[in-house]
């Protein structure tokens, strides 16, 4: 199976900290997803987002700096037992904070939709509910 590298670059007005804590806290996931969402605050514990829709497991976590986790979504263009590996890397900034994202292990067929994926599920989301405030 061919597969491929996302690699997206994103800015929030918001300290490392938070970016973290959206991330990996299930309610605050859940607040932006819109979906059920179990996140486990350990290396090697699980994590089920959007319903079930993805699940994996986490590999290393820096609270505030990087969270690395196996990720495996339920999709027709996903083979059922292979999981991508996700890091999300946080760095400060002047105004808030850069976040560097890879995900490697994206099969070819799956690799556009999941790139737009991310921007439209995720980094959209998180940008609106941290403007809101209530995060």
């Amino acid at each position: 199976m061919k597969t491929r590298t996302i690699r997206q670059t994103v800015t929030f007005k918001a300290p490392p900290s938070e970016i973290y804590e959206l991330l990996m806290d299930s309610r605050k996931h859940a607040k932006f997803t819109g979906g059920k969402c179990i996140v486990s605050r350990k290396v090697g514990g699980r994590i089920s987002v959007y319903d079930g829709y993805v699940s994996g497991k986490n590999l290393e976590l820096v609270p505030g700096k990087k969270i690395v986790q196996l990720w495996k979504p339920e999709e027709d263009c996903w083979p059922s037992e292979h999981y991508s590996t996700v890091k999300f890397s946080f760095k400060q900034t002047k105004n808030g904070t850069r976040m560097v994202f890879t995900q490697s292990g994206v099969p070819v067929e799956c690799g556009d939709r999941f790139d737009t994926g991310w921007r439209e599920n995720y980094w959209t989301p998180m940008k609106e509910l941290l403007e809101k405030g209530t995060s």
